[in-house]
């Protein structure tokens, strides 16, 4: 690190939870040290942390194999405009959030340049590609892991990795998934995902199964990069409303969800509202993932707790009856309900305490000023 100017992160994040737990994490080495100068890749919330945005995740969220065959060029464009962007800028150090794809193939250029490493939030190698291992071991200076079992399935591997719990504790309120009451007004969240792809798929599955409750109050937690006029097309006269401002204080009051799979489902189980889990894509994506993905499950709750705690509706299965059928069970079957809230308190204490991105801030800031010594 040049002791003649502050030191220089370039940091990329290609997708909202990237962007959330980017934005936390920047904040924690603000905290070290306010001097410290990042150059992002993110969102809304990198920006108002502190980060300088030069692009928008909103740009580069290409969903599965056919949407990434279609947009290859575009890809191959942000590509190189970000290793353009990261020579310019000189950073002392890069770190990568997540977003495997695009992330490991600029982490073997950046290490080939000798622009030093660090990956926050490991790529599910786990589940998928598991040969970008060698990828990791060759251009990865430090793997800074969240999920409770990464830590054992790295050192089989022979890597060294770190460990600091689930940064979503630390983006949650306080009283995130603590016991309460819900009223029969309470809402049922719908969480269709943050990119258009999905929202199109699933959230008219989600509405047609809404219609069958026409007793119930059912809310959209609008995503933030996604157009209003997206949700309002697809939405027509169904009887929901949509809210902007973050699915936070919509699950904070509602008492079941219907959720995309991804990071939403693991963030709805922590603030201990019982849920159902729904992907569909496209046939392309599908037949590959299911020769290719070698989890048994594809909610990270279910993938934590190595068993099935909430129902996954995927593909086929995902349909109106399907759906309206697990949300009456949530909604109405007493033992089901009971015994996932008391599984989803298990899941968080699993999890254990936040702190998380106050542990990675200081591992970065270990990498940014002294290399790779062990915390």
């Amino acid at each position: 690190m040049d002791g003649h100017r502050p030191p220089r992160i370039y940091l990329i994040a290609g997708e909202a939870s990237g962007d959330l737990h980017g934005a936390n994490l920047v904040r924690e080495l603000l905290r070290i040290d306010p001097g410290i100068q990042v150059r992002a890749w993110g969102g809304d919330r990198l920006a108002g942390a502190g980060a300088d945005v030069v692009k928008h995740y909103r740009d580069l969220a290409f969903m599965g194999f056919t949407q990434v065959v279609m947009n290859l060029r575009t890809i191959l464009r942000n590509m190189r405009w970000c290793r353009e962007d990261i020579r310019a800028y000189a950073p002392d150090l890069l770190v990568l959030v997540d977003y495997p794809g695009f992330n490991l193939r600029i982490a073997d250029w950046a290490h080939a340049q000798g622009i030093r490493v660090v990956y926050y939030i490991s790529p599910q190698l786990w589940a998928w590609k598991p040969g970008r291992i060698d990828t990791v071991k060759r251009a990865v200076e430090r793997m800074i892991t969240i999920l409770p079992f990464e830590q054992a399935w790295y050192a089989a591997r022979g890597v060294q990795v770190d460990h600091v719990g689930h940064p979503l504790l630390d983006a949650l309120p306080a009283e995130a998934g603590a016991p309460r009451a819900t009223a029969a007004s309470s809402p049922i969240a719908l969480l269709p995902g943050s990119r258009r792809q999905e929202i199109e798929r699933v959230l008219p599955v989600m509405l047609a199964a809404a219609r069958r409750h026409p007793h119930e109050r059912f809310v959209i937690a609008a995503a933030p990069a996604v157009p209003r006029e997206l949700y309002a097309r697809i939405i027509g006269d169904a009887p929901v409303e949509l809210r902007s401002g973050g699915a936070h204080g919509l699950l904070a009051e509602a008492k079941a969800a219907l959720v995309t799979s991804g990071t939403a489902t693991l963030e709805t189980a922590l603030f201990g509202v019982p849920e159902v889990v729904c992907y569909s894509g496209g046939p392309i994506n599908v037949w590959l993932a299911r020769r290719l993905i070698r989890v048994p499950f594809i909610s990270l709750v279910n993938l934590i707790m190595e068993r099935e705690v909430v129902p996954e509706l995927i593909q086929q299965d995902l349909n109106a009856d399907r759906l309206s059928t697990e949300l009456d069970r949530l909604l109405n079957d007493s033992e089901h309900r009971a015994r996932m809230l008391a599984d989803l308190a298990e899941l968080r204490r699993k999890l254990g305490g936040p702190g998380a991105s106050a542990r990675a801030a200081a591992l970065v800031w270990k990498s940014l000023d002294g290399g790779t010594k062990a915390a």
